[in-house]
């Protein structure tokens, strides 16, 4: 019991000191409301401030996917995929053949837990070549989005599904005591997912993978077991996001996720994820979703091209390595 002390202690002081980096968006979100109101007095509303965490709910449970699966030193690319694929391969499998369903006839209560399995096999899948075979997770996942982008346009014929079930419809669209439903299903997730990692023994676990797997793996943390949870957990939260998405468009998009990942790594990055595995906190990676849902909100009341934004992502993720490297004195790998 004395030699898993030493390996797993570290982790919490990690976290600990993390911490003050994440509060530094704090102050981002103050001024990122500020220029809000001075552009448009309609930005503090309560209903453009509800919409504003409202869409960004799909991605702030994709970044908690990559978030948790960053920290444990690997990342999954095909998350965005599964945004799509998920509820699409759900829906064809319980609506009728007329309304573009495979004519399976299964019952459509069996729409949301179909999305959750699809989204846990992939995240299995992934974690058997990556642990297992011990295939790079860059090439893995790289083509696992390929392979699944391709089965969700030929699943959906390149269309779009509009004739959705009951159940997928209202996690999109229901409002729980004033809020819409993602919006505290998304709240909870993230606060549970800070909970373990801060007080659980598998939370320290993953810090300890993320930052040395050799140590961890020595201390007698079962390194494999705990990264393909993660990976399963990721591929869960990826489907979920996807159901959220196509309740609150009342459809499944043919191209539902494409080019998202992007965006989340954007989001974990100035969050204070590490790349390179063992830091970072789901506060940090929750702030960043703000800082990318506020600036987009912002540049749209501005009256900003849509084809603008991707470029100011892109600035964003480059002035928050340099903000890294100059606060920490370490580039974020």
């Amino acid at each position: 019991m004395t030699a898993i002390s030493p390996a797993v202690a570290p982790p919490r002081r990690v976290v600990r000191l993390a911490r003050f980096r994440d509060l530094a968006l704090l102050p981002a979100i103050l001024v990122l409301l500020l220029v809000g109101v001075l552009i448009d007095p309609v930005f503090l509303t309560a209903t453009n401030l509800t919409n504003v965490m409202q869409q960004q709910t799909e991605l702030a449970l994709v970044v908690l996917a990559e978030a948790l699966i960053l920290i444990s030193g690997k990342f999954d690319l095909s998350l965005e995929s599964v945004v799509g694929l998920a509820p699409a391969l759900a829906v064809v499998l319980v609506v009728p053949a007329a309304a573009g369903g495979f004519g399976t006839g299964w019952a459509t209560a069996l729409a949301v837990p179909l999305c959750l399995l699809v989204g846990a096999a992939v995240g299995a899948f992934n974690g058997l070549l990556i642990l297992r075979l011990r295939l790079s997770a860059f090439i893995v996942t790289l083509g696992m989005l390929i392979v699944l982008r391709g089965l969700q346009i030929g699943i959906t014929g390149g269309q779009n599904l509009f004739e959705l079930p009951p159940s997928v419809l209202y996690l999109g669209s229901a409002v729980w005591l004033g809020l819409p439903a993602s919006v505290w299903m998304t709240g909870l997730l993230f606060a549970a997912g800070i909970g373990v990692l801060g007080y659980l023994r598998q939370g320290r676990a993953l810090y300890a993978i993320g930052g040395n797997v050799d140590a961890a793996r020595a201390a007698g943390v079962r390194t494999d077991r705990v990264v393909w949870t993660v990976l399963i957990v990721g591929g869960m939260l990826a489907a979920l996001a996807g159901l959220l998405m196509t309740g609150r468009l009342g459809s499944v998009a043919a191209a539902q996720g494409d080019g998202m990942i992007f965006t989340v790594f954007a989001a974990a990055v100035i969050g204070g994820i590490s790349m390179d595995g063992g830091k970072g906190t789901l506060f940090g990676a929750l702030c960043g979703v703000l800082v990318l849902g506020l600036i987009n909100n912002i540049l749209t009341l501005a009256g900003v091209s849509a084809q603008w934004i991707q470029a100011i992502y892109g600035l964003v993720i480059l002035v928050a390595l340099m903000l890294a490297r100059l606060t920490t004195g370490k580039a974020q790998d």
